[in-house]
Parts: C-alpha cells; structure tokens; sequence
C-alpha cells in the first residue's frame, strides 16, 4: 500500500475509533460499575445506576455518542521512531476528528479560548491535541483517546506541596477536591492522579493515569501505597 493511501486508510480507522469511543465504555469501567451498583443500598443510587446503563445500552444501540459533551479531543501517542506515518500523523489526527464529528456525529465542543467563537468542527488551536511518547527502534503505535470536555476536565485542580506533606499531604489534597467539586462533574466519575516534579508535568501525568486499567496497581512500592490510601 502507498503512503497516500496508507494516510486515508488510518484517517478512517481512527475517525471510527473516535466515533466509537463516544458511544462504549472500556470493558474495565463497565465492570466496575456494574460492582460498585451491587454494593449500593440507597434507592436514588440505584436508580442512578440503572439510568447509566440503560443510557450506555441505548447508545450502542442507537449508534449515537452516549453523552452530549464528547469534548474537546485528546490523544496519547506511543509512536515508535521508525512509525511509517510519524511526520503525518497529527495532520492526520486532525482530519479523523473532523470526519468523526460528521460522521459519529460528535457535539461541536471547540471553542477559540481568546476570540470566543465555537469552531463547529471539533478542531482549533490546539485541538485536538497530541501528547507524544517517542519508542526507539519500533515502528509500532499505540494510541489512546480522550475526550476533554467541560464535566470531566475542568474539575481538575493542581498544586505544589511542600516535601513535608508526604504522601498523607497527596491524599488530603485530593479527598478535598473531589468533595469540593461534589456533584459538579459526570458520573461515573474516573479521578486521575500525578504526582511529579513540576505542576505542568504532575497534569500531564494525571491524564495519562486515566488510561490505566482498572485495578492495575503501580510498579512502585511506595506509589502503590499512595493509591491504597486514596482508595
């Protein structure tokens, strides 16, 4: 296959995957969903519960984004140095977005920051945006989306704290976030966490926790802990 139609090709593929994505949950939050619903006693809760799914089983089935807000897309690329397409792939990203937004269809979320006008197309400055990870001597890539909009992403918060704190400061600085926020974000609710040398990196890290599975613990000790005591 050559270039160009290797570029059409993946183009298609991605903008289904976006569309996809809109409409299906991963399998691990399905699951745990469906866990936490059995553990629930309150009746408003359960009702809440059985709203989601019936939500998630109609959008499937109706092939329509399952939430109105699919957001301002991210993606995080794990693209290996020799990746045939590595020098079009953000052009590509691109044009999948604006064929997932006809197509899937997805809710024009792209608003120009400073002129105040929605671009109608789910791409601006800046979006979608591409965070890279660059894998030497593969030609393999790896991609995961997200989709950034105001109920899930602007509840975020970030801080510098003093070493002092330890891990007990990580957990209090969280616990009082989330309550804070209460409500004033889209459930089920998936909370990522980044601790690291620079608030923008913290962020970044924060995101990327996000693509976790589901139960997967941390390969260090002393991080792992840190998760325990969240949970």
């Amino acid at each position: 296959m050559d270039k160009e139609k290797s570029i059409k090709k993946m183009t298609e593929v991605m903008a289904k995957f976006v569309g996809y994505t809109g409409k299906v949950l991963p399998d691990d939050v399905t699951a745990k969903l469906r866990e936490l619903a059995e553990c629930e006693t309150q009746p408003l809760a359960k009702e809440i519960y059985k709203t989601m799914f019936e939500n998630q089983r109609l959008a499937k089935e109706l092939n329509r984004p399952s939430c109105q807000d699919t957001g301002v897309i991210q993606f995080f690329v794990r693209c290996g140095a020799n990746f045939p397409l590595i020098g079009e792939l953000e052009e590509l990203l691109r044009e999948a977005v604006l064929q997932a937004t006809r197509e899937a269809p997805l809710r024009h979320n792209s608003v120009e920051t400073f002129d105040e006008y929605n671009t109608g197309k789910n791409v601006g400055k800046g979006t979608p945006s591409v965070f890279w990870e660059i894998v030497p001597n593969s030609s393999e890539c790896e991609m995961h989306t997200y989709m950034a909009g105001g109920g899930c992403s602007l509840p975020g918060k970030a801080t510098v704290l003093m070493p002092g704190m330890g891990y007990e400061g990580v957990v209090k600085f969280v616990m009082d976030i989330m309550t804070s926020y209460g409500i004033n974000a889209c459930p089920p609710l998936l909370v990522g966490v980044g601790v690291g040398t620079s608030i923008d990196v913290a962020s970044l890290l924060s995101k990327k926790a996000l693509m976790r599975p589901l139960g997967s613990k941390n390969p260090n000790e002393r991080a792992a802990l840190t998760e325990k005591l969240l949970e």
